[in-house]
């Protein structure tokens, strides 16, 4: 991130607060410094720039869910490619305003809140999953009971969500701290149709990319297989922290 843009412009710039869920609080700083050391020591920023952080398994780890390809593709190229155009519209900003010269402000503030919601997404999404799974439960499944009346009701729509998001997105379980309430939410590309001021708990990509390889067009089937491998303990760790921070 360039020296003349701190972390709080940064999230204004973004348009959404989940990024704050997810950001370092400065240059050097990692993810887990925002998370409580949930999400892992994986170095959001580094001299400055954004980094690709790396998977948490192995690329071959949640097979037969999904294929070591799948995955080489998805982490290597379609992230670090967020990754990428998050800094270079980071870099043109920052010369944008060196020069006097805002004319590209528009595009330019659109190109950071596509690409670092990209970027923050994918980090949860590799988060969001692991090898076999884990089950639903501790201080998350408590709340997905009262909030949702059973685990079946709320895994049911969780599903659906996923399943039915138009185009490219993402299903998101989140947490509301005005009501402290676990919801359920879809975005379409990554920033749109966002809850603003919800911490995101754990995130199903359900782009093509995600999953074409393994599934083609099945995307039901794929989503049945991301919740076979959903990690609820890191869903539970994201609730306790946004619960502590509330």
């Amino acid at each position: 991130m360039p020296s003349s843009m701190g972390r709080r412009d940064f999230i204004k710039t973004v348009g959404i607060s989940t990024v704050a869920a997810a950001v370092g609080a400065g240059a050097g700083a990692t993810l887990a410094a925002e998370t409580g050391g949930n999400m892992g020591n994986l170095g959001a920023v580094k001299d400055g720039k954004y980094v690709l952080p790396p998977l948490p398994y192995a690329y071959d780890a949640l097979k037969p869910f999904l294929g070591s390809e799948t995955l080489t593709l998805h982490h290597d190229k379609h992230h670090q490619a967020y990754v990428n155009g998050l800094n270079a519209a980071l870099d043109k900003l920052a010369a944008a305003r060196q020069s006097g010269d805002l004319a590209g402000v528009r595009a330019l503030s659109d190109d950071v809140a596509f690409n670092g919601s990209g970027h923050i997404l994918h980090t949860l999404f590799w988060n969001s999953m692991t090898p076999g799974g884990s089950p639903l439960r501790g201080d998350i499944a408590d709340a997905v009971k009262r909030d949702f009346g059973s685990h079946e009701a709320f895994l049911k729509q969780l599903e659906t969500a996923n399943t039915s998001v138009q185009g490219s997105g993402w299903g998101v379980v989140a947490y509301e701290p005005l009501a402290g309430k676990v919801l359920v939410l879809q975005a379409e590309k990554h920033q749109n149709l966002t809850f603003w001021g919800v911490e995101p708990l754990l995130v199903c990509d359900v782009w093509e990319h995600a999953y074409y390889l393994d599934y083609q067009n099945r995307r039901p089937d794929y989503v049945k297989g991301f919740l076979g491998v959903a990690n609820w303990g890191f869903a539970d760790r994201q609730y306790q922290a946004a619960r502590a921070k509330a």
